[in-house]
């Protein structure tokens, strides 16, 4: 089936519409929480601290995945759209206020990451609730890149929406667009049911097991997790203090940011159309150009070229997602997917808030480009570990392990 075809699926096309806008949205409010409190005078330590409460939830991505599994899923992530958008009004309405105490910001960002983190698993695994296997890599290179499409408008927008109204309305809008996506949701049609429910705990040691048993799938979570702290820290703190160190601004920001979105765009279009032989030792190799954008920062680079970095980021992310995503829904039993992909995501999302809290103080002492640098060798030695793990599991005879073949095989 084409992308097009596919696009005008009744099946699929409420969740795509609904990708779409609520990328649209996470543009906005990562533009406007990060701006809003540096317009209001919040320092780079509080703003760090912010921060890390949205990414403390992290362990909540596994009640995520168990939910996503439990229920359906379509279910799990509108109620976690309705949840935030919500919170994103609250977070508007202190935007305001130049005094709000950052103690109930952080309240707010650590409802707005529990949101988050509940609708992670489900939203990568519900394509395989829609669609038959065949379908699927095709589904998820459209979904990839109707994200990035948002994010793209929403990055861009949000810069200017910033600049000439302020932070409050970014923030309100984001609020908009996961109501809206919400509402696209709960069209979704989903007759998938369990026919068996044991203990939560039962079913997430379910999970680990099936995460655990393949080699490739770990040593991937292990290079991803780098991968989400190197974006997280840049995205959240070095990026905007860089660029207000540098005289170059929110606006400037938000179009740099949206070349990461505009390489979203072309890899998830590469991805439609891309199936390799060997999708996970290219997943691989690919991701190591994560640390292109803060090697741009930590030499930096002038803004053409940290975007030019930033559009590289988003076509490798974009088609490694999908080949991951992919790669786990052939793997996996349909019934297990969120839980593996919570089991996927977790070590990433809990070791982030450590690193937004820790990357302020670093910035603090030692300037941004410190700080990138760092993350750039970060992601040098992930992908150099995470190769290693794969070529081990590939020579270990007997190995259960789609790795094996995958990397022992000549292109």
């Amino acid at each position: 089936m084409t992308a097009l075809r596919l696009f005008a699926n009744p099946a699929v096309a409420p969740l795509l519409t609904s990708r779409l806008i609520s990328s649209a949205g996470v543009g906005f409010g990562q533009v406007a929480f990060v701006w809003g409190m540096k317009s209001n005078g919040y320092s780079a330590a509080a703003i760090s601290m912010v921060a890390a409460c949205k990414a403390i939830p992290a362990l909540l991505i596994l009640a995520g995945g168990l939910l996503g599994d439990r229920f359906k899923r379509h279910h799990v992530l509108a109620a976690a759209e309705l949840a935030a958008s919500l919170t994103w009004v609250a977070i508007g309405v202190c935007l305001l206020n130049r005094h709000t105490p950052t103690a109930l910001l952080c309240a707010l960002a650590l409802v707005s990451g529990t949101t988050y983190f509940i609708f992670m698993p489900a939203v990568r695994s519900i394509t395989a609730d829609l669609l038959p296997s065949g379908q699927r890599h095709c589904a998820n290179a459209l979904v990839g890149q109707t994200e990035a499409i948002g994010a793209l408008i929403g990055l861009t927008a949000a810069g200017v929406v910033v600049t000439s109204a302020g932070a409050a309305p970014a923030a309100i809008l984001k609020a908009a667009a996961c109501l809206v996506s919400a509402a696209l949701l709960l069209r979704l049609k989903i007759t998938r049911r369990r026919t068996a429910t044991p203990g939560p705990l039962s079913e997430l040691a379910a999970g680990w097991k099936h995460f655990a048993d393949h080699r490739w799938m770990w040593a991937m979570a292990l290079q991803f997790t780098t991968a989400v702290i190197a974006t997280a820290t840049l995205v959240e703190i070095i990026g905007p203090v860089f660029m207000d160190d540098t005289h170059r601004g929110a606006q400037t920001w938000g179009v740099v940011s949206a070349c990461e979105a505009l390489g979203a765009v072309a890899g998830a279009l590469l991805a439609v159309r891309w199936k390799p032989r060997h999708p996970i030792r290219l997943a691989v190799l690919l991701l190591i150009f994560a640390g292109a954008p803060p090697l741009a920062i930590g030499l930096s680079a002038s803004s053409a070229v940290i975007a030019a970095s930033m559009l590289v980021s988003g076509v490798v992310k974009a088609v490694y997602m999908v080949l991951w995503v992919t790669q786990l829904q052939q793997a996996l039993p349909i019934e297990t997917i969120a839980r593996v992909n919570g089991w996927n995501f977790v070590p990433a999302y809990a070791l982030a808030p450590i690193a937004l809290v820790l990357v302020g103080p670093l910035v603090k002492a030692d300037g941004a480009g410190v700080a990138a640098l760092v993350l750039t060798a970060s992601v040098l030695a992930s992908t150099v570990v995470a190769t290693l793990l794969l070529l081990a599991g590939a020579s270990k005879a007997g190995e259960p392990d789609a790795a094996r073949a995958d990397l022992l095989a000549v292109p």
